[in-house]
């Protein structure tokens, strides 16, 4: 079950969520569409590195990143996209493109959030698979991953 990890934190910590079973979906906004939830509330996890180093920029569906304001206020020299097989190993039991932006459970690797997100009250992301949501409060998420909120995203 790919959900397990992120299921055993979640309930160790006791958090309140909802998982959200939908039809198989691959982009941010197909799975938006398909489980009902706003784009904006939809937390997308975009692989990136980060001066050599593997992160996680999280933001809404309905944002794309602006690499160049992201590079800056992290005060990082190269900031770009990751490649898959740079980073599949790294998320075994998750499909690639449905890891849930929990840094913290995978090698401890930095989480960026975009401000945009930041202002919702609940959001849902990926649960390690194109067909399943876990949908929590924000300020839980942000109690337990410690991610870095900064303004890097753009409206699409």
């Amino acid at each position: 079950m790919p959900i397990q990890r992120l299921r055993e934190f979640l309930d160790r910590e006791g958090i309140r969520y909802v998982t959200i079973h939908h039809s198989p979906a691959y982009t941010s906004q197909e799975v938006a569409q398909s489980a009902h939830v706003p784009g904006k509330e939809l937390a997308k996890t975009v692989m990136v590195k980060v001066d050599g180093e593997m992160a996680m920029a999280v933001l809404p569906a309905s944002y794309s990143i602006d690499f160049d304001q992201l590079r800056e206020a992290i005060g990082a020299r190269e900031v770009e996209l990751a490649k898959e097989g740079e980073f599949a190993r790294l998320f075994p039991e998750c499909e690639i493109g449905a890891m849930p932006p929990f840094g913290n459970l995978y090698g401890g690797m930095a989480v960026y959030v975009a401000e945009s997100l930041a202002e919702d009250e609940e959001i849902a992301f990926n649960a390690c698979t194109h067909k399943e949501l876990v949908r929590m409060r924000y300020e839980d998420f942000e109690r337990l991953v410690q991610p870095q909120v900064i303004k890097f995203s753009v409206k699409v």
